[in-house]
């Protein structure tokens, strides 16, 4: 297996997948998003593993505006605002090569050991 965490360090649930592999043995990378956002490669592969970027969005993220205008943006236009702005995201992505979770998944995770 080879486990991406991609987080933020002050994130709740993204220690929480932090510590789930920790516990089982298993070797990941941690990729704050705050230092090193995705790259466009790895956004548009999360983006298939989970289903489109709506299901990325974190709609409780504190920046309301930038929400609000994602949502309102022309479906071209969305994706390369939400690759500029990847704190809409919801946390943590673990990605195993081309799978990939969004949000807090033991049950998912469990079935990739």
């Amino acid at each position: 297996m080879n486990i991406q965490i991609f987080g933020r360090t002050k994130c709740f649930d993204t220690k929480k997948a932090q510590r789930y592999f920790k516990e089982r043995g298993i070797k990941f990378q941690f990729i704050d998003l705050k230092e090193k956002p995705m790259s466009k490669g790895e956004f548009s592969s999360v983006r298939q593993a989970v289903g489109g970027y709506e299901n990325m969005i974190d709609e409780n993220c504190k920046d309301k505006d930038l929400l609000a205008l994602i949502k309102y943006l022309a479906m071209e236009d969305k994706e390369e605002k939400i690759l500029e702005n990847q704190q809409v995201l919801k946390t943590p992505v673990v990605r195993n090569g081309k799978k990939a979770t969004i949000g807090y998944r033991p049950e998912v995770w469990g079935g990739w050991e």
